[in-house]
Protein backbone atom coordinates (compact mmCIF):
# COMPACT_ATOMS: atom_id res chain seq x y z
CA UNK A 1 0.00 0.00 0.00
CA UNK A 2 1.75 3.22 -0.73
CA UNK A 3 2.03 5.90 1.74
CA UNK A 4 -0.46 8.47 2.03
CA UNK A 5 -3.37 6.21 2.20
CA UNK A 6 -5.09 4.35 4.31
CA UNK A 7 -7.80 2.31 5.23
CA UNK A 8 -11.39 4.11 6.72
CA UNK A 9 -10.56 4.77 9.96
CA UNK A 10 -14.02 6.04 11.22
CA UNK A 11 -17.26 3.83 10.98
CA UNK A 12 -17.93 3.10 7.33
CA UNK A 13 -16.62 4.38 3.67
CA UNK A 14 -14.64 6.98 3.22
CA UNK A 15 -16.79 9.79 1.31
CA UNK A 16 -16.21 13.24 -0.60
CA UNK A 17 -13.70 14.86 0.64
CA UNK A 18 -12.17 12.35 3.30
CA UNK A 19 -10.98 10.24 0.24
CA UNK A 20 -7.41 12.06 -0.12
CA UNK A 21 -5.73 9.73 -2.48
CA UNK A 22 -4.41 11.04 -5.89
CA UNK A 23 -6.40 9.29 -7.83
CA UNK A 24 -9.80 6.75 -7.90
CA UNK A 25 -11.41 4.07 -10.19
CA UNK A 26 -14.57 5.49 -10.38
CA UNK A 27 -17.74 3.57 -11.32
CA UNK A 28 -21.08 5.91 -12.16
CA UNK A 29 -24.26 5.81 -10.57
CA UNK A 30 -25.86 3.89 -13.56
CA UNK A 31 -22.76 1.35 -11.99
CA UNK A 32 -20.88 1.85 -15.35
CA UNK A 33 -17.05 1.94 -14.88
CA UNK A 34 -15.59 4.76 -15.92
CA UNK A 35 -11.72 4.32 -14.90
CA UNK A 36 -9.18 5.71 -13.53
CA UNK A 37 -9.05 9.92 -12.84
CA UNK A 38 -8.23 12.08 -10.43
CA UNK A 39 -10.18 12.26 -7.15
CA UNK A 40 -10.87 15.92 -8.14
CA UNK A 41 -12.57 15.38 -11.30
CA UNK A 42 -14.13 12.18 -10.01
CA UNK A 43 -15.93 14.59 -6.93
CA UNK A 44 -16.91 16.95 -9.50
CA UNK A 45 -18.68 14.66 -11.30
CA UNK A 46 -20.56 13.59 -8.49
CA UNK A 47 -21.48 16.66 -7.02
CA UNK A 48 -22.79 17.49 -10.98
CA UNK A 49 -25.54 14.60 -10.57
CA UNK A 50 -26.33 16.08 -7.07
CA UNK A 51 -24.70 12.81 -5.40
CA UNK A 52 -21.78 11.54 -3.08
CA UNK A 53 -18.63 10.02 -4.44
CA UNK A 54 -18.36 7.15 -1.78
CA UNK A 55 -14.98 5.17 -1.19
CA UNK A 56 -16.19 1.05 -2.14
CA UNK A 57 -13.04 -0.56 -2.00
CA UNK A 58 -10.08 1.14 -0.36
CA UNK A 59 -7.66 -1.39 -0.02
CA UNK A 60 -7.32 -1.68 -4.20
CA UNK A 61 -4.46 0.45 -5.96
CA UNK A 62 -6.07 2.82 -6.68
CA UNK A 63 -9.33 3.38 -4.67
CA UNK A 64 -12.29 1.96 -5.98
CA UNK A 65 -15.25 4.70 -5.77
CA UNK A 66 -18.76 5.09 -6.72
CA UNK A 67 -21.24 7.75 -7.58
CA UNK A 68 -24.27 7.18 -5.33
CA UNK A 69 -26.39 8.67 -2.45
CA UNK A 70 -24.39 8.40 0.85
CA UNK A 71 -28.04 8.68 3.03
CA UNK A 72 -29.67 5.75 0.94
CA UNK A 73 -26.37 3.79 1.19
CA UNK A 74 -26.51 4.00 4.89
CA UNK A 75 -30.12 3.20 4.92
CA UNK A 76 -29.43 0.32 3.28
CA UNK A 77 -26.27 -0.87 5.14
CA UNK A 78 -28.53 -0.48 8.71
CA UNK A 79 -31.29 -2.68 7.37
CA UNK A 80 -28.86 -5.46 5.79
CA UNK A 81 -27.47 -5.31 9.37
CA UNK A 82 -31.33 -5.58 11.10
CA UNK A 83 -32.07 -8.73 8.51
CA UNK A 84 -29.08 -10.41 9.82
CA UNK A 85 -29.68 -9.83 13.18
CA UNK A 86 -33.07 -11.50 13.06
CA UNK A 87 -32.21 -14.27 11.62
CA UNK A 88 -29.17 -14.97 13.80
CA UNK A 89 -30.55 -17.78 16.58
CA UNK A 90 -29.27 -17.21 20.08
CA UNK A 91 -28.31 -21.27 21.23
CA UNK A 92 -29.39 -21.37 24.83
CA UNK A 93 -29.07 -24.02 27.34
CA UNK A 94 -31.80 -25.56 28.78
CA UNK A 95 -31.86 -26.99 32.08
CA UNK A 96 -33.84 -30.67 33.18
CA UNK A 97 -34.00 -31.98 36.63
CA UNK A 98 -34.26 -35.69 37.50
CA UNK A 99 -34.40 -37.83 40.08
CA UNK A 100 -32.35 -41.63 40.37
CA UNK A 101 -35.43 -43.06 41.18
CA UNK A 102 -37.88 -40.99 38.40
CA UNK A 103 -41.12 -42.51 37.44
CA UNK A 104 -41.47 -43.65 34.01
CA UNK A 105 -44.11 -41.44 33.36
CA UNK A 106 -42.58 -38.37 34.44
CA UNK A 107 -39.56 -39.73 32.56
CA UNK A 108 -41.16 -40.02 29.59
CA UNK A 109 -42.61 -36.30 30.41
CA UNK A 110 -39.20 -35.00 30.82
CA UNK A 111 -38.30 -36.91 27.56
CA UNK A 112 -40.33 -34.89 25.37
CA UNK A 113 -39.26 -31.52 26.84
CA UNK A 114 -35.31 -32.51 25.84
CA UNK A 115 -36.67 -33.37 22.34
CA UNK A 116 -38.30 -30.31 21.78
CA UNK A 117 -35.55 -28.25 23.42
CA UNK A 118 -33.09 -30.18 20.82
CA UNK A 119 -35.59 -29.83 18.03
CA UNK A 120 -35.86 -26.17 18.82
CA UNK A 121 -31.75 -25.87 18.49
CA UNK A 122 -31.46 -25.27 21.80
CA UNK A 123 -28.47 -27.14 24.23
CA UNK A 124 -30.15 -29.37 27.15
CA UNK A 125 -28.49 -29.41 30.83
CA UNK A 126 -28.67 -32.83 32.67
CA UNK A 127 -28.81 -33.01 36.04
CA UNK A 128 -29.57 -35.68 38.26
CA UNK A 129 -29.67 -34.87 42.17
CA UNK A 130 -29.13 -37.19 44.64
CA UNK A 131 -31.00 -37.01 48.18
CA UNK A 132 -29.76 -38.50 51.44
CA UNK A 133 -28.30 -41.82 51.44
CA UNK A 134 -28.94 -42.26 47.22
CA UNK A 135 -25.42 -40.93 47.17
CA UNK A 136 -24.77 -44.54 48.20
CA UNK A 137 -26.35 -45.69 44.72
CA UNK A 138 -24.80 -43.52 42.24
CA UNK A 139 -24.67 -46.24 39.82
CA UNK A 140 -29.31 -45.45 39.67
CA UNK A 141 -28.09 -42.43 38.42
CA UNK A 142 -25.69 -43.30 35.86
CA UNK A 143 -28.01 -45.94 34.69
CA UNK A 144 -31.01 -43.02 34.22
CA UNK A 145 -28.29 -41.07 32.28
CA UNK A 146 -27.29 -43.86 30.14
CA UNK A 147 -31.17 -44.04 29.03
CA UNK A 148 -31.04 -40.42 28.48
CA UNK A 149 -28.47 -40.72 26.42
CA UNK A 150 -29.21 -43.66 24.14
CA UNK A 151 -32.63 -42.62 23.55
CA UNK A 152 -31.29 -39.51 22.27
CA UNK A 153 -28.23 -41.02 20.12
CA UNK A 154 -29.53 -40.40 16.61
CA UNK A 155 -30.45 -36.44 17.15
CA UNK A 156 -28.19 -35.52 19.75
CA UNK A 157 -24.36 -35.33 20.52
CA UNK A 158 -23.32 -35.82 24.21
CA UNK A 159 -21.28 -32.28 24.97
CA UNK A 160 -20.00 -33.39 28.36
CA UNK A 161 -20.09 -36.98 29.86
CA UNK A 162 -21.79 -37.32 32.84
CA UNK A 163 -19.67 -36.39 35.57
CA UNK A 164 -20.42 -36.02 39.62
CA UNK A 165 -20.29 -32.46 41.45
CA UNK A 166 -20.98 -32.44 44.73
CA UNK A 167 -24.61 -34.19 45.36
CA UNK A 168 -25.70 -34.33 41.58
CA UNK A 169 -24.13 -35.53 37.70
CA UNK A 170 -24.54 -33.43 34.86
CA UNK A 171 -24.58 -34.19 31.57
CA UNK A 172 -24.95 -31.58 28.58
CA UNK A 173 -26.30 -32.62 25.22
CA UNK A 174 -25.92 -30.59 22.14
CA UNK A 175 -27.87 -31.07 19.07
CA UNK A 176 -25.87 -32.71 16.24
Amino acid sequence: MPSGQQPPSREGPRVNEDIRVPQVRLIDQDGEMIGVMSTRDAMQRAYSVGLDLLEISPNAVPPVCKITDYGKYKYEAAKKANEARKKQKTVEIKEIKVRPNIDDHDYETKMKQMKGFIEDGDKVKVTLRFRGREMAHQELGAKVLERIRTELVEVVKVESMPRLENRQMIMVLAPK
